[in-house]
């Protein structure tokens, strides 16, 4: 039987998500750009799937844009966010525990001319509100930082650091990478203060191939994506339909759970934190606040071992960012983590799917594999 526990790096299409997607595939399969009638029946579902995903994101819909990936929702918000403020400075403020969607860009800006200061964080990941008020300056003109550590889990106070750019009454614009955050933490762009929020479809349940950016009414990004004049004209291509749509449908669900599902989730994780590290002398894990995302380590014994043995018992975790592609995580290294213990690291990730029965099975073989693989 099959326990997936890598939701982190990617989520099961949900049933509700796939049938949207095999409907705009199969039966409104018009381009929402044309005007005869099979265009405007793709139109109005693409206006109908952006309504859903707003609402879930808590934004008018005419701020959200879709895009292909979180990824290409941050590239976005961070290189042409920067355009549009440089006449105002070239100082920006991000960290060293960011997505590499995020510290990539970070270095395209430095190539530009632009400084960037990076961030350490505290010991679970998450940036402290005040780090980033020592940080501004007078031409600071862009904060870019994760509300939820796709690693750690940890969660940074966004609001704070907010209040902390208006209270400096700098001009800074507010970019927050909420991949991992989506519909498993209570959040609008209000409630964060922000700008410019990137999200992603496959983090809930959608498929992959779809995110979306959210940009404040009223700032103005140019497109990203130079063509047609497809968004309203801010990113050109023709709309994936299939995936928008089944977005739309994951963001209705995810939405009408949030609650129930982060409660369930956080029981889960909280459970596998405690029951192993009773069991199983040694063992770390990282205490934070996100309800789906569990950082521990079994120092002494190989992440790549133990996953191979977790596998082979069809149980599937990640050692850290899917992006990563098995590289030693950045973000370990950033919050201080001995080498024996990165080393030794897996990252569990939680889903309104994950059972009781996963947990069991992932206990039971982490204690199996503490007792009968070899130690480093």
């Amino acid at each position: 039987m099959e326990h997936y526990l890598d939701n982190s790096a990617t989520t099961r299409v949900c049933p509700e998500a796939a049938e949207a997607a095999l409907k705009a595939m199969t039966e409104i399969y018009g381009n929402p750009s044309s005007t005869y009638t099979k265009g405007r029946e793709a139109k109005a579902l693409l206006d109908a799937s952006r309504k859903s995903v707003a609402d879930a994101l808590g934004c008018a819909p005419a701020e959200l844009v879709f895009t292909s990936c979180g990824s290409e929702s941050d590239n976005w918000a961070i290189l042409e966010g920067a355009e549009a403020m440089r006449r105002k400075g070239k100082h920006i403020i991000t960290s060293l525990v960011e997505h590499d969607a995020v510290r990539k860009s970070m270095e395209e800006l430095t190539r530009r001319g632009y400084e960037v200061t990076w961030l350490r964080p505290d010991s679970t990941g998450a940036i402290p509100a005040e780090a980033v008020a020592n940080a501004l300056r007078a031409d600071t003109i862009l904060v870019s930082l994760m509300l939820v550590n796709n690693e750690t889990g940890a969660v940074t106070d966004i609001p704070a650091v907010s209040r902390a750019i208006k209270g400096a009454h700098s001009p800074a614009l507010l970019h927050v990478d909420a991949v991992q955050a989506f519909m498993k933490l209570p959040f609008t762009p209000a409630s964060l203060g922000a700008d410019l929020i990137s999200v992603s479809g496959h983090k809930i349940h959608a498929p992959k191939g779809v995110g979306a950016l959210y940009i404040r009414k009223g700032l103005r990004l140019r497109p990203y994506i130079l063509g047609g004049s497809q968004e309203d004209g801010r990113r050109a291509g023709t709309e994936a339909m299939p995936q928008i749509a089944a977005f739309g449908e994951a963001c209705r669900i995810a939405k009408a759970g949030l609650a129930e599902n982060a409660a369930r989730m956080a029981a889960l994780k909280a459970r596998t934190a405690t029951e192993l590290a009773a069991a199983i002398p040694g063992l770390q894990y990282v205490d934070t606040a996100a309800p789906h995302i569990l950082s521990l380590s079994l120092p002494g014994w190989r992440s790549e071992v133990l996953m191979n043995f977790l596998e082979a018992r069809e149980i599937y975790v990640s050692r850290s960012s899917a992006c990563k592609k098995g590289a030693r995580s950045h973000v370990l290294e950033a919050i201080g983590m001995e080498p024996r213990l990165i080393d030794g690291a897996l990252r569990v990730g939680f889903s309104r799917f994950s059972t009781d029965e996963d947990v069991d099975a992932l206990i039971t073989a982490l204690i199996d594999a503490h007792a009968t693989l070899a130690h480093r």
